[in-house]
């Protein structure tokens, strides 16, 4: 999601609205601050389409005919209620399931809790946010800020097997208060030997100016384990992918062993102590790899150029 410009859409009461809220670099009077985030508490309202792609894959959309892989990008932050509405137009059952949200029993998206859509019906599925705190006993309960995703948990079997390898997933990012925000966000899913369900040696590019705030969610699904790798760059190991401070003790990486149904994200500056250039990420197991589970985060010059880059010697990624 490029936020440049348009930057990101903010669904409040089903209405879709565009918001200025991050400028690049060169934009005039652009605050020399990071831009954070605010407090949560809102109640907000999402209509999702699930479809099926020309492609034979499936996908969520915001609207008819607009379906993707992975789905849109879905926003919170801490404490905000999310309902979303869920028509099905696909000749098969399907469900919304979401990791790391609170809701009740009615909005599993499941068949043990008879809380999938029915080929051509509709579903309101109600998610829930909450801010760290005390439990009554004294105990401290985390927050739901992180890095998250949704996906299908009906389609082909008892479980969404084929619902997942066709594509119904996205991601989904809850935000504590204060958290910083990016110019860009990206969602990279390895799901089996794909990246994004696009075949080996075709997976696909990001692009970003030096100096942007980038922010990437990746997420993993199917059968196998992977590594993800990122040339160029750094994050710590830890919710934001940020260092709080010269105290904090999260260790600094650039692979992250990654499972099925695990997701994590972080924030990188594009190119900062490297510069330009046609950074490749891939999964680090080697096989993995030569199969084609690999793509390029191009980070251009101001100038739009990326220094030795030809695209016809990278393949169509």
């Amino acid at each position: 999601m490029d936020r440049r410009g348009f930057n990101r859409q903010v669904l409040l009461g089903g209405a879709v609205v565009a918001t200025s809220l991050s400028l690049g670099p060169e934009a005039t009077g652009a605050p020399t601050r990071a831009r954070t985030a605010p407090a949560g508490g809102e109640v907000k309202h999402l209509k999702l389409y699930v479809e099926r792609l020309a492609d034979g894959q499936m996908g969520y959309g915001l609207a008819k005919g607009k379906a993707t892989v992975p789905g849109p990008l879905i926003e919170l932050n801490e404490g905000d209620t999310l309902h979303i509405e869920v028509e099905n137009t696909m000749d098969v059952a399907a469900s919304l399931h979401v990791h790391g949200m609170d809701y009740e029993f009615s909005s599993d998206g499941t068949k043990l809790s008879k809380s999938h859509v029915e080929p051509g019906g509709t579903r309101t599925y109600t998610w829930r946010t909450h801010a760290p705190g005390r439990r009554a006993d004294g105990t401290w309960r985390a927050g739901s800020a992180g890095y998250w995703h949704y996906h299908d948990h009906v389609v082909g079997t008892e479980h969404g097997t084929q619902g997942l390898r066709k594509g119904l997933y996205g991601a989904v990012i809850v935000r504590r208060a204060g958290d910083i925000l990016p110019d860009k966000t990206h969602t990279i899913v390895f799901n089996d030997m794909l990246i994004n369900n696009k075949s080996g040696h075709s997976g696909p590019n990001f692009e970003a100016t030096v100096g942007d705030r980038v922010e990437f969610v990746m997420i993993t699904h199917g059968e196998f384990y992977h590594t993800f790798h990122l040339h160029g760059h750094r994050w710590a190991d830890n919710r934001t992918g940020m260092l709080t401070g010269p105290d904090d003790p999260s260790q600094v990486i650039d692979d992250k062993i990654v499972g099925p149904g695990d997701s994590f994200g972080f924030q990188v500056i594009a190119g900062e102590g490297v510069g330009a250039g046609a950074w490749m990420y891939h999964c680090h197991v080697q096989s993995h790899s030569d199969m084609g589970m690999a793509g390029l985060f191009l980070v251009k010059k101001t100038d739009g150029t990326i220094p030795g880059y030809e695209p016809q010697d990278h393949g169509n990624h």
